[in-house]
């Protein structure tokens, strides 16, 4: 496809035969928490009176440079299971009853938007893939999200549950697979995530339950792709090629999450930002490989990265010597929406494309080659190379 140093000589035109992006959608519960008054009304809701704590939460608050967040978890339902607030009973069927119900909802919305903007029925979607680390049940949610949307009985499904924070581009590489090996192939790949599942009481003993407060938040994402667009009738938006995932071994206590009868307990190692620092330039060169990479300056690409937190970002930025505003499109999804798990990353593109529509207004040239990152359990490095097409 040539190289880094050629990238204005790189048509707009889709390869034939590659999987491109060719929709985008998203939906949210109605709460929504500015991050200013967050401390306060968690505190009272839970019924903890530890200054420490809250201190603590505050501090957080502030480091995470999120603004707002949309959450399922509201007044009405501590209300209706004000178990949920109380240390140490088993709540895991409440949660899931909650939960199961929220993200359905949520995919069945986001997905219906990015239908409309794809501009084709719903009759035509042939695969759907889904995937979330927010319910537990047989059927999966899968099978729920294609019947709310009334999606053909004989669309093939395929489900990815419990990935955390790499779901989303894990979900992109599975789609693209499929597309693929499918000519004419339609698939609706959707996330859908809430933190009812991890919701607890501040507690000294579980300090990450402080991170997770100030930091995640709930939605939904959905996308469409395929080969081949049909012109006149669909846009692709960006264009992907090599997909590859990545787990460093060792690291599997690092990111640690257990379904138990409270809920989903997590913990998360300090070291993990040092971690992704110090493998990311290795993982990133080997997608950049298919364009001929030879050391040439990261910041000739794009950047769509995951926002697992504001160290993350941060540590990226400084090892890859990025300029500041290549990492625009992570930063303001965390800030207007926290770490969503996997859905982020449908709304880091969104950024990016509004980002391209007005570089194209001003007659600036945006990047044509980039990347698309996401970091999970395990730890998992998932990455895209892809070509944007605006």
């Amino acid at each position: 496809m040539g190289s880094l140093d050629g990238l204005d000589c790189v048509p707009k035109r889709a390869t034939p035969g590659k999987t491109t992006i060719m929709a985008l959608g998203k939906a949210f519960p109605h709460q929504l928490v500015m991050q200013q008054f967050l401390v306060d009304g968690y505190f009272k809701n839970t019924k903890c009176n530890d200054p420490d704590l809250k201190q603590k939460l505050t501090r957080l608050c502030k480091t995470t440079t999120v603004k707002t967040r949309y959450v399922v978890m509201s007044e009405e339902i501590l209300k209706k299971y004000p178990e949920l607030a109380v240390e140490g009973l088993p709540t895991i069927t409440q949660r899931l009853d909650i939960s199961n119900k929220a993200v359905t909802q949520m995919a069945v919305e986001a997905s219906q938007a990015c239908i409309k903007s794809w501009g084709r029925p719903v009759s035509d979607i042939t695969h759907l893939v889904y995937i979330s680390s927010s319910e537990a049940r047989l059927p999966g949610g899968d099978l729920y999200l294609a019947r709310g949307l009334g999606l053909s009985p004989e669309v093939s499904r395929v489900m990815l549950y419990f990935m955390g924070c790499s779901g989303g581009v894990a979900g992109l590489r599975v789609a693209k697979d499929i597309a693929e090996n499918n000519p004419g192939s339609r698939v609706l790949l959707a996330t859908s995530e809430t933190t009812i599942v991890g919701f607890k009481p501040p507690s000294a003993s579980r300090p990450y339950d402080l991170v997770g407060a100030a930091l995640f938040g709930d939605g939904a994402g959905a996308m469409i792709l395929g080969t081949d667009a049909i012109l006149g009738v669909e846009t692709p938006f960006f264009e992907l090629h090599s997909a590859i995932q990545q787990f460093l071994p060792d690291t599997e206590k690092t990111i640690d999450g257990r379904l138990t009868e409270e809920g989903i307990n997590f913990k998360l190692g300090r070291d993990l930002p040092q971690i992704i620092e110090d493998n990311i330039e290795g993982f990133c060169n080997k997608l950049m490989k298919e364009i001929g990479y030879g050391g040439a300056d990261y910041n000739k690409l794009f950047w769509a990265v995951h926002p697992g937190g504001p160290a993350i970002l941060n540590r990226l930025e400084k090892r890859l010597d990025l300029l500041p505003e290549k990492l625009n499109g992570s930063r303001r999804a965390l800030m207007d929406y926290g770490n969503a798990s996997s859905n982020t990353i449908v709304y880091v593109m969104e950024y990016m494309m509004e980002e391209s529509f007005k570089m194209k207004e001003r007659g600036e040239k945006d990047s044509d080659w980039g990347l698309i990152l996401a970091f999970g359990p395990g730890i998992t490095f998932e990455g895209i190379l892809a070509r944007n097409l605006l």
